[in-house]
């Protein structure tokens, strides 16, 4: 009787342990016969402002990332399977996506606003180089480790902290053996293209590119419509047709000024003013920013109503006497006898949540609404 217990007991056990074998194997079968020309997408991401990039989404959680000259990328889900008969031009990444290399300096923004900075290992901008608290705290924790700028990555590093996909600027196509080389080491490089957008806030919504790649597209949504909110309310004002000038001075004299169709000129227009150099549109080369004399510079903007230093390349201004020591010829400027002078902070190029937040900051100055509270410039002084 105990023997033929025994049998019987092994038998059940055999019956239990191949149920849940037949059910893997069936599901195994399922997700091979997964195939990409049969999948359809039942509908795309909403986007407002931002042309460079478009989100597909697709039964079972895929989604297709196209991006603008730069490719295509379908986000499989965590423990998913990747569809058989992918096009070729077709990169996968497999979520969790938690060891990127980030090297475009304007996704960090972002990444901390979508709380995902845990999701970066490596940083292509060391500590000091960083404007935003949050990315230069990681680093000093030692969460996010500096793996080198976009044409000299340490790949040593890279490899050894299971990089799963590099984020990159379009800076990368200057040294496009950089990202062949990465690719080889089967990481994944997305270029993102943001600062191609024609739209100050295209910019900002490339946050719905990013939460794609980690399931939070509902907290970018709502993100995102507090900065459209921003703009819409300073769209409702009337324009004050006050002409502004946005410049720097390099270290050799030149003035450094914006072209017409620049995202800063166009945040000026956005926010009620006039920018004075209305006429600089496109060129030959793709750079948003070109030099001209100082002599120049004084002829065309000294009767500009307001003055707005760019303090990203050689640090802040405070007075206007720092502002005088870069060349005496500003003083006879009718913004400086107004008392209509002022400069970026630093961290505004860095800050790509901010740019609804910068287009008020404009609109205040031209209409002297609280003009001390503002939050990505202030007035120089005295």
């Amino acid at each position: 009787m105990n023997k033929l217990k025994r049998v019987l007991k092994t038998f059940l056990l055999m019956i239990l342990t191949a149920v849940p074998c037949a059910f893997a194997q069936g599901n195994a079968a399922a997700a091979k016969s997964l195939d990409w020309s049969s999948m359809e997408a039942d509908h795309s991401l909403e986007l407002l402002y931002a042309e460079q990039f478009f989100v597909d989404y697709y039964k079972g959680g895929y989604a297709l990332i196209n991006i603008a000259d730069s490719g295509r990328f379908l986000v499989v889900p965590e423990g998913a399977a990747v569809p058989e008969n992918l096009d070729e031009d077709i990169v996968v990444l497999q979520q969790p996506l938690d060891h990127i290399y980030l090297v475009a300096t304007s996704a960090m923004d972002l990444f901390c606003a979508l709380d995902a900075t845990g999701n970066i290992g490596l940083s292509g901008t060391d500590a000091s180089g960083w404007y935003i608290d949050k990315a230069r705290e990681e680093m000093e924790k030692g969460n996010i480790v500096y793996a080198g700028k976009y044409s000299a990555p340490d790949y040593e590093t890279i490899l050894s902290k299971e990089c799963d996909l590099a984020v990159e600027s379009t800076m990368i196509y200057h040294t496009p053996e950089v990202k062949e080389k990465l690719e080889e080491f089967g990481i994944p490089v997305l270029v993102e293209r943001s600062s191609y957008e024609s739209h100050p806030l295209g910019r900002t919504e490339w946050l719905k590119l990013y939460a794609v790649l980690f399931g939070k597209e509902e907290l970018a949504e709502e993100l995102f419509d507090e900065q459209a909110r921003r703009l819409t309310e300073v769209l409702s004002e009337k324009n004050t047709g006050k002409t502004v000038a946005f410049f720097y001075i390099s270290s050799n004299g030149y003035v450094n000024v914006r072209k017409s169709n620049d995202y800063v000129s166009k945040m000026i227009e956005l926010a009620g003013g006039k920018y004075i150099f209305d006429d600089l549109g496109e060129s030959d080369n793709a750079l948003s920013t070109m030099n001209m004399q100082m002599e120049e510079f004084y002829a065309r903007a000294k009767d500009a109503d307001y003055l707005i230093y760019n303090s990203t390349i050689d640090g802040e201004l405070y007075t206007l006497d720092e502002l005088f020591a870069k060349s005496s010829l500003l003083k006879d400027f009718k913004a400086v006898a107004d008392g209509n002078v002022y400069c970026t902070e630093e961290n505004l190029f860095q800050e790509t949540m901010g740019l609804g937040t910068m287009i008020a900051d404009i609109h205040a100055m031209l209409t002297g609404e609280a003009p001390e509270q503002l939050t990505y410039m202030h007035c120089l002084k005295p």
